[in-house]
């Protein structure tokens, strides 16, 4: 998974209003206590991040 697919997967749950404010805001323990755009730039991989925030958000398997 790229950058590119991260953001858009995010956006399209969240909202393009919201998926950024998410992303620099809520604390996940599965990246080690950071945000998803600190865990990216920690050297965490977009799947990894997406994974994270798939269980926060309690989404649906199709989305996983």
């Amino acid at each position: 998974m790229r950058h590119t697919e991260l953001w858009a997967r995010l956006e399209s749950v969240l909202g393009t209003g919201y998926y950024e404010v998410w992303a620099d805001r809520y604390v996940m323990a599965e990246l080690g206590s950071r945000t998803a755009r600190q865990a990216l730039d920690a050297g965490y991989s977009p799947k990894e991040v997406w994974a994270a925030a798939w269980t926060a958000l309690d989404l649906p398997a199709t989305l996983r």
